[in-house]
């Protein structure tokens, strides 16, 4: 689980902060389109706060699991809501490919790493605390 985490500090966390700070060197390394920069600035702002809960996660592995669940459940509805159609309509862009290989990598360690069990559990209830009794003066 941690090397997911670690893992999502290195791709999310840094594109992302390029993304926000530079978008010009995020474009020039992985030729993400940056046509609407608000949408640039969305996916790189995104990318940046995953990244940087993941360091959380580093710490308290089980407490910051829906980290990876929530980067399950993005790229997997990307690639298939978005990605699969623009193959279907041809109009698939040539910076997706690697985008895609790198997903699907995250897709199947977060699949390995995420402990499924622990998000259907019935969360226990503390006991209550007796209220301590009040000296008499």
């Amino acid at each position: 689980m941690r090397l997911m985490y670690s893992l999502t500090i290195i791709f999310a966390g840094i594109i992302g902060l390029l993304m926000v700070v530079s978008p010009s060197t995020a474009n020039s390394l992985m030729s993400i389109p940056t046509e609407n920069p608000m949408i640039f600035g969305l996916a790189g702002s995104l990318w940046l706060a995953i990244g940087l809960l993941s360091v959380l996660g580093l710490r308290s592995p089980l407490k910051f699991v829906p980290v990876l669940l929530l980067e399950l459940i993005y790229k997997t509805v990307w690639i298939v809501f978005v990605v699969l159609p623009a193959v279907v309509n041809n109009s698939y862009s040539s910076w997706t490919t690697p985008t895609v290989i790198l997903f699907l990598a995250f897709i199947v360690g977060d699949i390995i790493a995420i402990p499924f069990w622990t998000l259907f559990e019935k969360e226990e209830i503390g006991t209550k605390r007796k209220p301590e009794p009040t000296k008499a003066l």
